[in-house]
């Protein structure tokens, strides 16, 4: 039996010129086992100047990541051109297209999803989340940026608490990262 890591939701928000993506830590195994609770799966790369969310399979969302890193590097941080870039590179290789992950990806500027398939989606709304919690996460952030003045920070947070609260593969240990 192959043993599957999976499991999580992350958020990101763009509001009044800052950028905030959340993820919470859980890593969970065969659908029914927390394997890890303080997974770290939101961080920073590209000098700092990019923030990455991933979401679904761990080894998968890796491979991803460091993709498009990979396409970061060679595309001098132009988040819009690396993403397509990946996004041709997935479709023109048959494992690739495989891929059982999503991410978040944001630079100061602009929020993207890029998925395993080779999709490049920008989000309605300056608000996404993925994961097994991201439905959850996405309308709570809808109704908390409709009916609040909470900066992106604070938005992206409380929304993942709420989806923690609903979502049993979503944990409370919530990390964040902000780009202003």
């Amino acid at each position: 039996m192959e043993t599957v890591f999976r499991g999580t939701t992350i958020c990101a928000v763009k509001r009044n010129g800052k950028i905030a993506v959340a993820g919470d830590g859980q890593v969970t195994m065969q659908n029914s086992i927390i394997f890890k609770n303080n997974a770290r799966k939101v961080r920073r790369i590209y000098n700092n100047s990019v923030v990455i969310g991933f979401a679904g399979s761990v080894a998968d969302a890796f491979s991803l990541s460091e993709r498009f890193e990979g396409m970061l590097n060679k595309f001098a941080g132009n988040l819009m051109r690396s993403a397509v870039e990946l996004a041709q590179l997935w479709r023109d290789d048959k494992v690739a297209r495989q891929l059982e992950a999503m991410m978040i990806v944001a630079d100061k500027n602009q929020l993207l999803i890029l998925d395993g398939a080779g999709n490049v989606i920008e989000p309605q709304d300056d608000i996404c989340a993925i994961g097994s919690g991201g439905n959850y996460a996405l309308a709570a952030a809808r109704a908390l940026i409709q009916n609040t003045d909470y900066d992106a920070k604070e938005v992206a947070y409380k929304a993942l608490k709420i989806a923690s609260e609903i979502c049993v593969f979503t944990n409370e240990n919530i990390i964040v990262e902000e780009l202003n």
